[in-house]
């Protein structure tokens, strides 16, 4: 099978504004649907160790659904993904307010941020035959309480050894905050397969960033050590959730190879795996930071694409971008995108499939909380993989 890249109407707004559908398919069977609305990828069908496809993400069938409200599935996220504290910040000398729209903070850009326009689509001829379809968008100066014009665009492609990369790119006129992700929910067993409690999630992080009661970024680092939100070595969802706070996820500070390590080179991220049909997830990225978030919100009131409610734990969100508060924090870890100064990052979603013996992981769970636990560690699942972390970057 080769590389293909089509396109359909999909819906029009209230406003009259079409909405088009681009399919991408690669000749590993990685095939992903994304529509021009908030540049949402709304199926992502990925083979399992059997070659038999699945939906991993969580979404609709239909523009009604998403208009509807929802939470973020599969969006571009910004112009700040993330909690902005207060709902405003202070730049070059003036106080800009923002959507309260998770209270007391800011949220994902506020009430109508960038998963809520129209995406400008252009497919784009990609190396080795590849296909990559192009989005583009322009932020005003004023869209939601930001300062300043901003030109965004991201790329979407698809690679032979079932890679979905995600290449954004944005300049501005005027100083601002930025801070972009991608807001897909995986579930590598299926979106209509219920709870993701049986993946095992690493995350390649030492410390995490210290929250408030809600969820306000603090502007500091804790170490995870010692941590129920310590995903180093591996844990299994199920297990790791409930010692969660809020059962929600933290944010954490990706770890650098070196202190000089180059920005612009990719370093692991996270690792996702479902045992049972085999699939495994392997991030990379440039960005500085991956929020975890356990979908601990979905309650079933939706009803996803295969007509199935969507549970609690229903999926894991697992985002690559800056820090979302940066403009209160500049000395901590400015997010401020200024004139003349390009941001660029890349962020890999890497597929494939892994060995597990099932015998070993169900003797495992049984050990879960015991001092053998401990020393046998969650991460034995992760060491049969046919593709070892990062050898994908």
């Amino acid at each position: 099978m080769a590389f293909s890249l089509n396109s359909r109407f999909w819906g029009q707004l209230p406003g009259g504004e079409a909405v088009e559908a681009w399919t991408l398919k690669s000749p590993g069977g990685l095939e992903l649907e994304a529509i021009t609305y908030g540049g949402i990828v709304t199926r992502l069908l990925v083979p399992d160790r059997e070659g038999h496809l699945a939906d991993v993400v969580l979404g609709f069938n239909d523009l009604r659904s998403y208009l509807a409200g929802h939470p973020y599935f599969g969006a571009i996220t910004g112009r700040v993904a993330g909690r902005i504290k207060g709902a405003q910040f202070d730049l070059e000398g003036k106080t800009y307010q923002l959507a309260r729209n998770d209270p007391p903070n800011h949220l994902h850009g506020g009430l109508s941020g960038f998963d809520k326009k129209i995406w400008t689509a252009t497919p784009m001829a990609a190396r080795d035959g590849e296909c990559s379809l192009r989005l583009d968008y322009r932020s005003l100066d004023g869209e939601e309480g930001y300062p300043g014009t901003v030109d965004v665009s991201v790329t979407y492609t698809l690679t032979s050894d079932n890679t979905f990369v995600i290449e954004t790119e944005a300049v501005t006129d005027t100083p601002t905050p930025f801070n972009l992700t991608h807001h897909s929910y995986f579930n590598l067993a299926g979106e209509a397969s219920g709870s993701i409690t049986g993946h095992e999630l690493q995350i390649d992080s030492d410390q995490y960033v210290v929250t408030d009661e809600h969820m306000t970024l603090l502007g500091r680092y804790a170490s995870v050590v010692g941590q129920s939100n310590d995903f180093r070595e591996g844990q299994r969802l199920g297990a790791a959730i409930p010692q969660l706070f809020r059962n929600h996820g933290d944010l954490y500070r990706i770890r650098k190879p070196s202190a000089d390590h180059p920005s612009h080179e990719l370093v692991p991220a996270a690792r996702l795996v479902d045992p049972d049909t085999g699939r495994a997830l392997n991030i990379s990225t440039t960005e500085s930071h991956l929020q975890l978030y356990t979908s601990a919100a979905l309650d079933g009131s939706l009803v996803g694409k295969s007509g199935v409610p969507y549970v609690k734990h229903a999926a894991v969100c697992l985002e690559c971008h800056g820090y979302p508060d940066g403009a209160n924090a500049t000395s901590f870890c400015d997010n401020i995108l200024r004139p003349g100064l390009p941001r660029r990052h890349i962020t890999k979603y890497a597929f494939s499939t892994v060995d597990i013996d099932r015998t070993s992981t169900t003797q495992l769970e049984n050990l879960h909380g015991t001092e053998e636990y401990s020393r046998v560690g969650a991460v034995t699942n992760f060491a049969r993989s046919r593709t070892h972390f990062g050898s994908q970057l």
